[in-house]
């Protein structure tokens, strides 16, 4: 059964707004940025022309009561010079003969109102007013005071003085109040509102022109970027962009996605070139695994169906295939020992390592094939040499493969020769050999897995493909590094380097061996040969 649905009305209040938030049309960067330069100016403008009509109605009634107080201090002398000359010091009654402002009280020292003359439109009732009194009795006090005066529907300003006998001996006869309607700056704030709201209409199309040039000089960039990310999300790892000429916030942005975008390429590229190697190191591992399994595919069906009757030959046909099966036991074991010691799985048995005596008993171990192929090896590593902290079972290997590789690839009436010299806290050795060399092209990749610089030759003859990459392994386990130099028709040489034995790193001074067996000090001292194989 299916429930009613669920009215706008009904919904939890937190949805509401995020419903109703959803509808809003959504604004663009630069749109926002008009509108919000529009609203600074016109907020400005609001604020200028509330302070401009503050300023105004201050000035009108600084003014209006300025003009008062002068004319209360004209009356005040006047009244004062009559009251003392022409009533003799008593008040009496009197009667001006001057003009007087709109409206005018005069009171004695008591408080008693003397005089009032009304403003025009009130009769005389208007003097008995308790607000008239009290603001004419201010004065009383000896001080002068003002401020707004509002009686009967008159409303104006006021200034209230105190008076004193003319005689010179300071006595308060007496109060004078003046007041007048207050002046309304209606028709000057009428055309100071005009003028503001012109100046304001010009400033806003001002202010929208000069945002909309702003806006779209700092949104373009922005508008670049976000078209190259989104072609990036496609897959187009070449978007760059062009940094705008100032190199403020949005130049490094631009400046930073174009390094960000050039890492990224560059990782996908590796990415890309670590998958065709794994496709590359499958399909060699398959031809490697193949090509021994059809022999003893082979050879077995031909032992089972008994079409090799000869005992001599069932003999040979078996061994074949326990050669193949010793082949592909090295294959296994070597992939196994590369992903161990690529892993950092692989245990090394490290220990203070005599290197010079090391190679010594491996040239000595490989010295029967050398010798059968005409090929002369040269050990000239000085036997002070500090020693290396090494595992020795490692560094024999890396060492067998390497001179057996140079081997392979030298002709008869070649030589191997093993080096070292000491670079700081490392020992740098080497091999070198005067064989056919490596094509250029070649020579960046001869540590990867299963690459064959020789592709024309068969697994037979050029091993596994992973002799050099487990020498690099084991070099890079310990804390070493790797690399090779080559001329096609001249030689190569392989250089690795060894972390030097504690205690060793600050006795002796670097020895240099070089070719043919001519090994110099740092002094340039010729130093005895060591022995070499000459076969």
């Amino acid at each position: 059964m299916n429930e009613p649905a669920t009215s706008p009305a009904q919904l939890p209040p937190a949805a509401q707004p995020e419903r109703a938030a959803s509808v809003l049309p959504s604004l663009s960067l630069r749109s926002k940025l008009v509108l919000s330069y529009l609203a600074v100016a016109l907020g400005a403008i609001v604020v200028l022309a509330i302070a401009v009509i503050a300023a105004v109605y201050n000035y009108y009634y600084t003014a209006q009561i300025r003009q008062l107080q002068d004319a209360a201090q004209t009356y005040a002398r006047g009244i004062e010079d009559f009251y003392t000359y022409q009533l003799g010091g008593h008040w009496g009654p009197f009667s001006l003969r001057f003009p007087v402002p709109a409206l005018l009280v005069i009171v004695d020292q008591n408080g008693h109102q003397l005089l009032c003359n009304p403003p025009a439109g009130f009769n005389s009732q208007f003097c008995s007013e308790a607000a008239i009194a009290q603001s004419a009795a201010q004065a009383l006090q000896g001080n002068e005071v003002d401020g707004h005066l509002e009686s009967s529907g008159f409303k104006g300003l006021y200034v209230s003085v105190p008076l004193y006998d003319a005689n010179g001996n300071h006595q308060l006869i007496g109060a004078l109040l003046i007041a007048q309607p207050e002046a309304s700056p209606q028709r000057f704030l009428s055309n100071v509102t005009q003028a503001i709201l012109l100046a304001g209409l010009l400033i806003g199309v001002a202010v929208v022109l000069f945002s909309l040039l702003l806006a779209r000089r700092l949104t373009r960039p922005l508008e670049s970027l976000t078209a190259a990310v989104e072609r990036m999300k496609e897959g187009d790892y070449s978007q760059r962009v062009d940094p705008p000429p100032v190199q403020d916030e949005l130049g490094r942005l631009a400046q930073t996605f174009n390094a960000m975008a050039d890492r990224i390429e560059a990782d996908v590229a590796e990415l890309r070139r670590q998958d065709q190697i794994r496709r590359d190191m499958i399909a060699n591992i398959a031809h490697d695994l193949a090509t021994p399994l059809t022999a003893i595919q082979g050879f077995s069906e031909a032992l089972a169906d008994e079409v090799i009757q000869e005992p001599g030959a069932r003999k040979d046909t078996a061994q074949l295939i326990a050669r193949e099966v010793q082949r592909l036991r090295r294959l296994v074991a070597d992939i196994q020992h590369m992903t161990l010691l690529e892993s950092g799985r692989a245990r090394l048995d490290l220990a203070p390592l005599d290197l010079a005596v090391l190679v010594d008993e491996t040239l000595a171990v490989i010295e029967p094939e050398c010798a059968q192929a005409g090929i002369t090896l040269q050990n000239t590593i000085d036997p002070r040499t500090p020693p290396v902290l090494a595992d020795s079972d490692r560094i024999t290997q890396v060492l067998l493969n390497l001179i057996d590789n140079a081997r392979r690839h030298t002709p008869a009436g070649g030589t191997i020769t093993v080096g070292a010299r000491r670079l700081g806290r490392m020992l740098e050795v080497w091999i070198r050999d005067t064989g056919v060399g490596i094509d250029p092209i070649d020579l960046p990749h001869i540590f990867e897995r299963f690459y064959r610089a020789d592709r024309a030759r068969s697994g037979g003859r050029g091993g596994s493909g992973l002799g050099l990459t487990i020498v690099k392994a084991i070099v890079t386990a310990h804390g070493g590094t790797v690399a090779a130099e080559s001329t096609p028709g001249k030689g190569t040489c392989i250089r690795f380097t060894l972390p030097l034995a504690p205690n060793q790193e600050q006795q002796g001074g670097p020895v240099e061996s070089r070719p043919g067996g001519e090994r110099r000090d740092k002094s340039g001292k010729l130093l005895p040969p060591t022995w070499g194989y000459n076969t």
